[in-house]
């Protein structure tokens, strides 16, 4: 991401009128990043592992993309991510989250079928101990 394009992150007021207009302010990328993997510190150290290395992924992947409003769409999505994880104490309970119904329309063949991959890739993770056979 050029550093023209970065400044289109920020924030263009500096106090919020409203919680949810604080809430839709973007991060630039690398605070955010920061961020991201900062909150993940405080989840159950399969989920951290996972999310860790997604974030970093997603983020090389997106490092060359030049296009204002795709990045602007990157950014304020992870915010939205951001934003719904746990703090504190709760959050080492943390179970995950049920996808909206509305974003599975949205999705394209493609997304829908990583989506699976990933499910199936992730069940593994989180079968018990007892269910797995030697």
């Amino acid at each position: 991401m050029r550093h023209s394009v970065i400044r289109l992150a920020k924030s263009v007021s500096t106090k919020p009128l409203n919680l949810q207009e604080a809430s839709a302010t973007l991060f630039p990328p690398i605070p955010l990043y920061r961020r991201l993997l900062r909150a993940h510190r405080s989840l159950p150290k399969e989920m951290r592992s996972l999310g860790d290395d997604y974030v970093k992924a997603e983020f090389r992947r997106h490092q060359e993309v030049t296009n204002p409003v795709h990045i602007i769409g990157f950014l304020s999505q992870w915010k939205v991510y951001l934003d719904q994880l746990p703090r504190g104490p709760d959050a080492k309970n943390f179970a995950g989250k049920r996808l909206d119904p509305t974003v599975f329309e949205k999705m394209s063949s493609e997304q829908l079928g990583q989506l699976y991959e990933l499910m199936h890739a992730t069940k593994d993770v989180w079968k018990p101990i007892s269910d797995k056979q030697p």
